[in-house]
């Protein structure tokens, strides 16, 4: 039974958070943005206090292993300062945070009079879900998947994301298993070396929706919905009124259609990953895929 400590932040006790969680480029800001566009909320999307405690505990699963109280103890303050409300507003805030809340001003993105309900987005959350759990047990989990052919793209195309598979980042030696480099065996490790960047990245997604569903075994629908990528830019509508019902708050379907993403469409992967890196993706993570539904 975890104990649920009550976390007071501008004033407000935070209660039933929502976190978005998802692999890479999943479209876990889509819902992050249309939460952070509803009454009520404010979501927070990699603020510095946030990303580093994540960081660490992603990379090295070790330091927070057997330590629940402890690391929940972290990210809660961790949160409680990404959450306050600062004199200089959303200008410290990442781009992604502040695009995602339409911010183009000094001041901060909510009232804080306005306030009833805290969430974040950042990225990588999905390694900590379990903290979160210790942290905030009455947590609300919103996961995104999407076709990991589509995200392998979407992270070939990222160099930040790319940034993390250098040879000083990937503490495969010191860090076994691994689940934020997608390696679970010895198997997985004697091969990761000679992967490409498209089946290293395969390999991400495949762990990502792995602990996904190993989420979802343990939680209640009450505490964990799980959404598609292609529902959310095809049946914008359909899937707000899902987030809503779970959340127990209005979300607009307006803000999950966001013409950046247009250009993305399920699918895209076909024009944009070559043969090589597709049958490579198919190679690391082809059962997977059929899994959870993208067989064709």
């Amino acid at each position: 039974m975890r104990t649920l400590h009550i976390l007071v932040v501008n004033g407000r006790k935070v209660r039933q958070p929502v976190f978005v969680l998802g692999a890479p480029h999943s479209g876990t800001d889509l819902v992050a943005r249309a939460l952070k566009r509803s009454t009520g909320f404010h979501v927070t999307m990699g603020q510095p206090s946030v990303t580093h405690v994540v960081y660490a505990f992603a990379r090295r699963p070790s330091i927070s292993r057997g330590r629940g109280e402890a690391a929940a103890s972290v990210l809660r303050d961790a949160f409680a300062q990404a959450w306050r409300l600062t004199p200089d507003g959303c200008t410290m805030c990442s781009p992604a945070c502040r695009l995602a809340g339409g911010v183009d001003s000094v001041g901060p993105c909510v009232a804080e009079r306005s306030i009833a309900r805290y969430g974040d987005a950042s990225p990588e959350l999905l390694h900590c879900a379990e903290g979160l759990l210790d942290a905030f047990p009455d947590a609300r989990f919103v996961q995104v998947i999407r076709d990991g052919r589509d995200v392998v793209a979407g992270m070939l195309g990222d160099s930040d994301t790319l940034t993390l598979f250098r040879q000083s980042f990937a503490n495969l030696d010191t860090e076994f298993p691994n689940p934020f480099f997608g390696v679970e065996n010895e198997t997985d490790r004697a091969g990761w070396a000679e992967l490409s960047l498209a089946g290293k990245c395969a390999m991400r997604w495949r762990s990502a929706v792995r602990m996904s569903a190993r989420l979802r075994s343990t939680l209640s629908t009450q505490q964990l919905t799980t959404l598609r990528y292609e529902e959310l830019v095809t049946k914008p509508d359909a899937a707000a009124g899902t987030v809503s019902e779970f959340v127990g708050a209005r979300v607009s379907a307006i803000a999950l259609r966001d013409p950046t993403h247009l250009a993305l469409e399920p699918g895209a992967w076909r024009r944009t990953l070559s043969a090589e890196q597709a049958t490579e993706v198919e190679k690391v993570a082809g059962d997977e895929l059929r899994r959870v539904g993208y067989g064709d």
